[in-house]
């Protein structure tokens, strides 16, 4: 019960708190490519932060670096092919050269610091100024040269309901999602430790699967809304940004809040598997520029499998 609770605070905060943040943005008039960038590309990934965060406080590693794992490898092989099979991904080529690249680093970068076993003050500073260099030289490119990249973060700030609501509304969305989400991490953390306490299995493969998928629930509801209003590259764009601010934005927040020892278990199989799959969502991408039925069909059965594997080896 507890974690459902916590399931159902992380989705709606994250909602009301993305909501909140559009309307006062639309009423500061922030441009629609910031907002698609930052608010919504971001936004979505506020269960993860909130999560990893407050497992780290409590000393749980394996929920806190397992969640950020989990959910890079669910967003690419779950979401993404959910995405890809209400409708074929049309991918920009010019927006993947830049937004792609950069995650094809972070997530290189991701590797190299889980494999060195420890997130410490100094290497979560070091995600973090990656993470500001991004986002400052693509507001500064956008800004001096319209880009298809831009396009789509336009198009992310359409896809966000944002309703025209007054500003003291738009605050008490702000400020209720970011209580809920905060009540909701604080639940579902404190069940999962439960859950694996109870089941003797480790932290780190209830983060990667059950504590990954509910955190990741945003990302899903806005890819297939999107998907399925025909914004295919906003359900794409969607979940590259995500797990770059996964990667850059969470681990380096939380290992600042407190430094963490990655379990073992992640090192020696679950960061190759979500390394597997950034190379995959690579593959898929750059063959016709466009994600198929078919290869959707493929990445939800990756999944299948991994998951599969992780039942099989707690047996």
């Amino acid at each position: 019960m507890l974690l459902l609770l916590g399931f159902a605070g992380l989705i709606l905060g994250g909602e009301w708190l993305v909501r909140g943040a559009v309307s006062i943005a639309h009423k500061f008039n922030v441009s629609p490519m910031l907002i698609g960038l930052t608010l919504v590309g971001f936004g979505t990934s506020t269960p993860e932060l909130v999560t990893s965060v407050q497992a780290a406080m409590v000393g749980s590693p394996g929920i806190a670096v397992g969640n950020v794992v989990g959910s890079n490898i669910a967003n690419i092989l779950l979401i993404l092919g959910v995405a890809a099979l209400v409708l074929p991904i049309a991918v920009s080529r010019n927006a993947f050269k830049r937004d792609g690249s950069m995650l094809v680093f972070a997530t290189l970068l991701c590797v190299a610091v889980v494999v060195m076993g420890s997130l410490s003050r100094p290497v979560g500073s070091l995600l973090l100024v990656f993470l500001f260099l991004y986002l400052g030289s693509t507001i500064y490119l956008e800004r001096k040269h319209k880009s298809p990249a831009g396009d789509v973060y336009d198009a992310e700030a359409e896809s966000i309901d944002a309703a025209p609501l007054s500003m003291p509304k738009s605050a008490g969305l702000l400020i209720g999602g970011l209580l809920a989400t905060i009540i909701g991490a604080k639940l579902l953390v404190g069940a999962a430790v439960s859950m694996a306490t109870a089941w003797g299995i480790s932290e780190a493969v209830i983060g990667l699967t059950i504590v990954s998928i509910g955190t990741s629930m945003p990302e899903l509801v806005t890819s297939v809304i999107a998907a399925r209003k025909g914004q295919s590259d906003v359900a794409f764009g969607n979940v590259v940004g995500s797990n770059l601010f996964n990667i850059l934005g969470i681990l380096g927040v939380t290992a600042l809040v407190k430094p963490l020892q990655v379990p073992a278990t992640i090192i020696s199989f679950d960061i190759w598997v979500m390394l597997v799959a950034t190379a995959l969502l690579i593959l898929v991408a750059m063959t016709g520029w466009r994600i198929t039925r078919r290869e959707g069909a493929l990445l939800i059965l990756g999944y299948a499998g991994y998951i599969l594997y992780q039942l099989v080896t707690l047996a």
